[in-house]
C-alpha cells in the first residue's frame, strides 16, 4: 500500500504494538485487563480498577492512505475526527462514519458504529479488511475473513474486548463530493417505512439520489426524513459550529447545504440535542461558551463527573423532583415495526427527540455476536437523557421495560450503555456461546473479562 498521508510511520507503529504487549505482561494474572484510555464513549460505568491500563497511547494515528485503492491502514485507538482528516483531502471518507469525533476506529469495530451511510453501507467492521488484534493470550494476530484466524474476525464485532483489542486495521473508503444537499421530509409515522424501503431499494426518492438518509422523531405527530445527496456544487453553505444548532433546522427548513466536513460532524457540536441539559442552546450560554469545548467529549467528561460526584442528582431531590432514570439506548428495530415501536415508545416512555437512522448489512454475512438478519432493513432508534421514575421504583425499570418491548419487536440492543438482562437471556441474544468457543481458543487463560460481566455487571 503506497504510504501517503499518514500520522504514523510503520516503524513507529511496530515500537508502540511493542509498548503495548509489555504492558499487558506487566499486568499480573488475575488482574483485570483494561485500555489506558483518556477518552470513551461508553455510558456504563465500570468497576474502578488499581491496576494500570495497556498501553495504547502510540496506537492513535493514520498509518497510511491508498486513494487509488480507496483503502487505509489506520490504527486502533485512531479516533474518527483523525481518520477523517487524513481521508478527506483525497475526496474519501470510511464508508460509515459514526457522529461523533472521539470515537475510535477500533472502538465502533469491537462495539458498534452507524451512520446515515448504513442504508447502503452497513455497519463499520463490514468495511474491514484485515486486522491486527491483541488477543488475550498476549499475541498480535492478523485476522482475515478467510484463514487461520477467520473465527476472530467473525466474533470480533459487538466483543467489546472480550477477545482482545484492535492495533491495526485494514478499511474500504468510500468517494464523497466537497459537499452534501439535504432535504428535511416531513412524514407521518405510517408513512417512515415506505419511504426506507423506497430509498433502501432504489437509492432514490421521488426520483432524485440519496447517498445519505436519517432522521428525527420530534413528536407521535412529527417526524422527519433527512436525505444527503453529494454535491460538487459551490453554493453558501450552513454553519452549525456557532450560535446556530442543527437538530433544530430540519423543523425549520427544508433543504439546506453543508460542506462535506460539517456533514459528517453536524451532530457532533451539540451532541445531538444533548448538549441542552448542559445550557450549551441557551443564547447566552453559548456565546460564551467557547465553540472548541461545544463538542461531544467534553459534555462526556461533564457527564462522568455528575456520575461520580451526584451534584445534580442532590440538587434535584432538594428541590423536591422525583429521582431520574438514565436512559441512554441504540435500538435496531425492523423498519416494519417502527411505527409500532415508536408509538409504544411515546406512550410508555415519552422522550423526545429521538434518532432515526436507516441499516441493512452491507452483504450476505451475518456476523454471531449481533445477529442481525442480512434479507432485514432495520431502524436504529437513539434516545438519550433521562426520565422521572416513581417513588420506590428499582434502578432500571424503564431501561428493563424497554429491553422487553425491543425483543417483541423483533429487534436488537447496542451494549454501549446499561444493560440489565438476566444471564440465560443475554446470552440467548448475544449468541454468547460462539463468543466462548473464539475466547477458549484466544483467551485461553481467561484474561479478558466476559462480555455479560462488562456489559451487565459493569466489571
Amino acid at each position: 500500500m503506497p504510504s501517503t498521508s499518514g500520522s504514523t510511520s510503520t516503524v513507529e507503529h511496530d515500537q508502540a504494538v511493542g509498548r503495548l504487549r509489555a504492558s499487558y505482561q506487566a499486568i499480573p494474572p488475575g488482574e483485570p485487563v483494561r485500555l489506558a484510555k483518556r477518552s470513551s464513549n461508553l455510558f456504563r460505568p465500570r468497576t474502578a480498577v488499581e491496576t494500570p491500563g495497556l498501553d495504547v497511547s502510540g496506537l492513535t494515528g493514520v498509518i497510511s492512505v491508498d486513494p487509488e485503492a480507496r483503502t487505509a491502514d489506520v490504527q486502533g485507538m485512531c479516533t474518527y475526527e483523525d481518520l477523517v482528516a487524513a481521508t478527506l483531502p483525497y475526496g474519501l471518507t470510511p464508508m460509515v462514519v459514526p457522529q461523533l469525533k472521539t470515537i475510535t476506529l477500533g472502538g465502533a469495530v469491537t462495539g458498534l458504529g452507524i451512520e446515515s451511510s448504513s442504508f447502503r453501507a452497513g455497519l463499520p467492521h463490514e468495511s474491514v479488511l484485515e486486522l491486527d488484534i491483541l488477543t488475550g493470550a498476549g499475541e498480535v494476530v492478523t485476522a482475515r475473513p478467510t484463514g487461520e484466524h477467520a473465527s476472530l474476525f467473525r466474533t470480533f464485532p459487538n466483543s467489546y474486548g472480550t477477545l482482545g483489542y484492535a492495533t491495526r486495521l485494514r478499511i474500504e473508503l468510500d468517494r464523497i463530493s466537497p459537499y452534501v444537499a439535504l432535504r428535511h421530509v416531513r412524514l407521518g409515522l405510517d408513512a417512515l417505512a415506505p419511504a426506507i424501503d423506497e430509498i433502501v431499494a432504489q437509492g432514490t426518492y421521488e426520483g432524485e439520489p440519496v447517498h445519505f438518509v436519517d432522521g428525527v422523531a420530534f413528536s407521535p405527530t412529527e417526524a422527519y426524513l433527512t436525505l444527503g445527496r453529494n454535491s460538487d456544487a459551490a453554493v453558501p453553505t450552513s454553519d452549525y459550529t456557532g450560535q446556530q444548532i442543527y437538530y433544530r433546522s430540519i423543523q425549520q427548513r427544508p433543504t439546506d447545504f453543508l460542506t462535506a466536513h460539517d456533514y459528517l460532524w453536524r451532530w457532533d457540536t451539540d451532541w445531538f440535542w444533548c448538549s441542552a441539559a448542559f445550557g450549551a442552546q441557551n443564547r447566552w450560554v453559548r456565546r460564551l461558551w467557547p465553540s472548541r469545548l461545544r463538542r461531544s467529549d467534553v459534555y462526556h467528561r461533564i457527564i462522568g463527573f455528575e456520575n461520580r460526584h451526584g451534584y445534580a442528582a442532590r440538587l434535584n431531590r432538594r428541590r423536591g423532583n422525583p429521582d431520574r432514570e438514565r436512559v441512554v439506548q441504540d435500538v435496531e428495530i425492523p423498519v416494519s415495526r417502527l411505527a409500532d415501536f415508536l408509538r409504544w415508545f411515546d406512550a410508555e416512555v415519552g422522550m423526545r427527540p429521538v434518532w432515526l437512522c436507516p441499516l441493512r448489512l452491507r452483504g450476505t454475512d451475518t456476523w454471531p455476536l449481533y445477529p442481525l438478519a442480512s434479507s432485514v432493513t432495520y431502524v436504529n432508534v437513539g434516545f438519550w437523557g433521562t426520565v422521572a421514575i416513581a417513588p420506590g421504583a428499582a434502578d432500571g425499570d424503564v431501561n428493563r421495560r424497554i429491553e422487553a418491548a425491543v425483543a417483541e419487536f423483533g429487534g436488537h440492543k447496542s451494549l454501549y450503555s446499561d444493560a440489565y438482562y438476566d444471564r440465560e437471556t443475554f446470552e440467548r441474544l448475544y449468541n454468547v456461546p460462539a463468543l466462548t468457543a473464539v475466547k477458549n481458543i484466544y483467551d485461553p487463560n481467561a484474561r479478558l473479562t466476559g462480555l455479560y460481566e462488562k456489559a451487565v455487571t459493569r466489571r
